[in-house]
This record gives C-alpha cells, sequence and structure tokens, in this order.
C-alpha cells in the first residue's frame, strides 16, 4: 500500500495567501460594483427630479381650466425624435389634456397604473418602463392640485435607463483589468514571499544533504530565529552520533586486541604441539576468531547505522579486489567482468562495503568454473523487481539505491539450499575453506543499512547474489 505523499509547505503557503486575496478581490470587487450602481442611480434620479422640477414650473394654466407651456430643459434630447428622454403634463378629469414633449411625436409614456403602482405620501412614484422604441426608461411621475381650479395634473419625465447601464458597464470593465492587474501582483509578490521566507529551510535542506553524503560535518551559517533553534538540536545531534561511533569503534578496538592476542597465544602453542589435540585447537581457534570478527562488525556498524555521513566510491573498491582476487585465484584461470555504472557511491562506511564486496567476490571465485561477474548501477526503489528472488521489503521509501550484484558460472544452488546457505554459520561444501559465516554477514550488514541481500539463480549458470544498499 503507497502512501500519500505529503503536500509541499510552500504551496500550502500559497494557496491559502491566494486564497484569501482572491475572495478579498472578489469582495471588494462586488462592494464597489454595488457603490458605484447606486451612486450612478441616485445621480440619475437626480437629474430626473430636476428636470420635472423644471416642467412643473413652466406648465400654466388658463381661467377656463386649458394648460399650456413650452418647458426649456436646456437639455436638446428632449427634442429629438425618439432620443430616449421624454417629458409630458396630463390634466387628468372628465377630458383629459396632454402635453409631451417633441421627442414623443404626440405620443404618451406608457406608465403604470394606479392600481399597479400608487403615488407615495408626497405624490410621487419611480417606475421603470418601457420606451416609443421598446429601450428601457426610468420614469418620475408628480401629482399636483392646482388650488384655483381644483384640477389635477400629473406631471412625468422619463430618461433612457441605458445610458447608466452602459456607464456602470464602463466603470466594471475599468475594474476588472485593475483588479486583473492586481490580482496577478498579489500572486507573483505571494510566491516570491513563500520562496524568500522558505529559503532558509532550503539551506537547511542542502546543509544535511552535505552531512549526508560526507561533505560537511555540521550546519554552518546563520539562520533565522524561528529555525536557529532546530539547527542547533540537529548539529547536536549529529554530535552526539559522531562521539557514540567514535567511542564505539574505540571499544570494538580495544576488544579485537583483547581477545585476538590470546588467541594467536593459544593458536600458536596447539601448532608446537603437534597433536590431533593441538589440530583441534587449531582448528576451534579460527574458528573462534571468525566468531570475533563476525560480532565486532556487528557491533561496529550497529554503532555508526543511526547517522552515516561517509560517501565511499563503488569503482575503486570494485577495481581492488577484483586485482586480488584475480592474483589468489590465477591458477584456476577465472575471468572477472566488471561493469560498475560511472558516479556509483555508497552511502556508508568504506570498511562495510569491503567487508561486504570480500565476502562475496571471494565466494563466487571459490564455487566458479572459469567466470565471475561483478556489477553495481543505479536505482529507484520503487522500479525493484521481485521476479524469482527469494528476500524481504527495502525499506526507505523512494531514496535512491544500489544493486551490487556478484554472479559465477559455478553449480549454483537451489532454491531450498539458497535459504540453507543465508543461515549463520551453515555450510553446504566441507571442501571449501571457511567458516560458514561469510553470506550471514553480509545479510546482516545489509540489514543494519535498511537494504536487501538475496540469492538467485544467475543466468551464467551458478549463483547470483543480489545486494541493495542505500545509495548517496
Amino acid at each position: 500500500m503507497t502512501s500519500r505523499r505529503p503536500t509541499s509547505l510552500a504551496l500550502r503557503l500559497f494557496v491559502l495567501a491566494a486564497v484569501w486575496s482572491l475572495i478579498a478581490l472578489a469582495i471588494a470587487y462586488a462592494v464597489l460594483i454595488s457603490s458605484y450602481r447606486t451612486s450612478a442611480e441616485r445621480a440619475f434620479g437626480d437629474i430626473l427630479d430636476l428636470h420635472l422640477f423644471n416642467v412643473v414650473a413652466a406648465i400654466q394654466q388658463d381661467e377656463v381650466g386649458q394648460i399650456y407651456g413650452n418647458p426649456q430643459l436646456g437639455d436638446p434630447r428632449f427634442e429629438s425624435f425618439h432620443s430616449g428622454w421624454y417629458w409630458q403634463a396630463i390634466r387628468l378629469g372628465e377630458r383629459d389634456q396632454v402635453i409631451v414633449s417633441p421627442s414623443l411625436a404626440n405620443g404618451r409614456l406608457r406608465l403604470f397604473n394606479l392600481e399597479e403602482q400608487p403615488f407615495d405620501e408626497s405624490f410621487q412614484r419611480v417606475m421603470d418602463i418601457e420606451g416609443p422604441t421598446g429601450e428601457a426608461l426610468r420614469a418620475v411621475e408628480q401629482l399636483v392640485l392646482f388650488d384655483s381650479t381644483g384640477d389635477r395634473l400629473a406631471f412625468a419625465v422619463a430618461g433612457d435607463l441605458g445610458l447608466v447601464e452602459a456607464d456602470i458597464a464602463r466603470f466594471r470593465n475599468r475594474l476588472l483589468t485593475v483588479f486583473a492587474i492586481l490580482a496577478a501582483g498579489i500572486l507573483a509578490i505571494t510566491m516570491l514571499q513563500v520562496r524568500l521566507g522558505l529559503r532558509p529551510l532550503r539551506s537547511v535542506e542542502q546543509s544535511l544533504l552535505a552531512i549526508r553524503e560526507g561533505r560537511a560535518e555540521k550546519l554552518d551559517g546563520a539562520y533565522p530565529r524561528e529555525i536557529a533553534p532546530l539547527t542547533s538540536e540537529l548539529n547536536a545531534l549529529i554530535e552526539t552520533n559522531a562521539k557514540t561511533v567514535e567511542r564505539a569503534r574505540t571499544h570494538v578496538g580495544n576488544l579485537a586486541h583483547a581477545l585476538k592476542t590470546p588467541l594467536s597465544v593459544v593458536t600458536n602453542e596447539a601448532r608446537a604441539e603437534g597433536s590431533p589435540l593441538g589440530d583441534k585447537v587449531v582448528e576451534q581457534a579460527g574458528l573462534m576468531r571468525h566468531q570475533i570478527d563476525y560480532y565486532l562488525d556487528r557491533a561496529r556498524v550497529a554503532a555508526a547505522g543511526g547517522l552515516v555521513t561517509t560517501v565511499t566510491d563503488v569503482a575503486p573498491l570494485a577495481e581492488t579486489f577484483g586485482r586480488a582476487m584475480t592474483k589468489i585465484y590465477q591458477d584456476r584461470g577465472i575471468s572477472l567482468d566488471i561493469e560498475i555504472e560511472d558516479g556509483a557511491r555508497f552511502q556508508g562506511e568504506k570498511q562495510d562495503l569491503e567487508e561486504l564486496f570480500g565476502n562475496l567476490v571471494d565466494n563466487a571465485f571459490k564455487w566458479a568454473n572459469a567466470r565471475v561477474r561483478l556489477s553495481c548501477r543505479r536505482i529507484d526503489a520503487n522500479d525493484i523487481e521481485g521476479g524469482d528472488i527469494e528476500g524481504g521489503d527495502i525499506e526507505g521509501g523512494d531514496r535512491p539505491m544500489l544493486e551490487i550484484i556478484v554472479e559465477d558460472d559455478g553449480p549454483g544452488l537451489t532454491a531450498e539450499e539458497r535459504k540453507e546457505a543465508m543461515r549463520r554459520g551453515r555450510r553446504l561444501d566441507e571442501s571449501q575453506p571457511g567458516s560458514g559465516l561469510g553470506l550471514s554477514i553480509v545479510r546482516d550488514l545489509t540489514d543494519l543499512y535498511n537494504g536487501a541481500f538475496e540469492l538467485a539463480a544467475s543466468p551464467l549458470g551458478g549463483l547470483r547474489a543480489i545486494l541493495r544498499l542505500p545509495a548517496a
């Protein structure tokens, strides 16, 4: 089951800031549009009220009740035919009398009846109506009572509402342009702010990578006070780990000298004895020496396993072992093919890789008929395929790995024999020298690096040892 990849901290900060900024801009846009619409409609209403006042002031009534007058509103649109700006004056009664602006051309405004919209307390009403040519109009109507005659007169002025909408549309377009530029600027500044704000964390990442690859020993440089405690604790942890490793190596060296010297004395005395008992003592002392080496290697690597900061180049070490093994087994005429990918580097101690190479390459030369092949390549942990290989899962997630393969054209092992060979101290053939600890040492060293060691059938016909270790 694959775990979900964690979301980027930079992406979280950017999305949060961007979403909030865009929401704030959208709210500001809506508020500004609404405010501008209210202001534009209020100004349009004030113009209509002013024209209505002038129409009411210009219309007169004679002694017989007839109305007359020619309002001069100072706007030529009232004089233009169907211009969208109109006024009218109607005497209400048994026989209506109507005076209209030249723009109406003897027509009338189609106002709402009183049932649809009555007058307010000031005998005025405002309505949106349809003009003579179907255009949208806003009309203001005023009811006036003449005291001298008792007649009621209805005065109305209407203006083209499309002018207001066009004005609002122009403002909306300008506002959209400004806000789009503002949004782009805010997003760019937010991205820059996040990148600059997280730059110290990227510096910490690069410093840790340098430590992991062996190019540095601690986190150097000045960091902001928010992450300074983190870098201080990391440096303290690295220092503590280094002291622990050094202390463990010292103890391992002391123990090796303390045990190997008495063993050498016992071995020399047993050889000098020259009896069957002496031969047995020499044999068992050799086995004890291999056991000591095995457990000392485990203790040394376990102490260093907490934080590995050493990097080892694979190619030079492989060449060295290749020359040594070829010289040791030169009487058998075994050829060695070495294929090391350029730049292959092991994330671990050199002596550990020497121990791994020593056991695997030596074992391959012991059992090979004529050919041994050593190869190394860099792979991703997710690309590893199990195939017919016996072994467990590799820990460590998506980190890069080194795949080291040592194979020979010898007799090989069956699947059951391969499992048996992995047991500590188990030897399937007593005809070859050794303690039987080689493969189990390889397995345990690999486990300490969270790698994998597996045995399979080789295309060459013999045994194939597959070693996967962390790559630098």
